[in-house]
């Protein structure tokens, strides 16, 4: 089994209910973890096939944060995970979403959320 790690992608979308919030996009910050089976066959021949894609699921996060409108950090996340647990090849995956500046004293509120198959 094998995590792959995507750190700190930095976007921009709405996020919030606030007036504010609804007409200017704002930063956010993903972490994903996923923990894949990698077959043995692609780790001796150096060859791509059956492996996860992780940049293909990241283009695909990139894609539906930016497009998208959200209220709640909360439904973002979930979607997230959802969206990384499609593939059959995940075995476990954790989504984290930072929205910086959210409070006025603290650098980021962040939600998390985890699945398993």
């Amino acid at each position: 089994m094998a995590r792959i790690c995507v750190k700190n992608l930095l976007l921009r979308t709405f996020i919030g209910f606030n007036p504010e919030e609804l007409i200017n996009k704002q930063d956010v910050i993903i972490n994903l973890e996923i923990k894949v089976s990698i077959p043995e066959q692609a780790l001796e021949s150096d060859d791509p096939e059956g492996i996860y894609d992780y940049k293909k699921i990241t283009k695909k996060v990139i894609a539906y944060v930016q497009e998208g409108r959200f209220k709640l950090l909360e439904v973002l996340t979930k979607n997230l995970l959802e969206m990384i647990m499609e593939d059959e090849l995940v075995l476990w995956a954790k989504v984290e979403v930072d929205k910086p500046h959210a409070l006025r004293f603290a650098e980021s509120v962040s939600f998390q959320m985890e699945s398993e198959r």
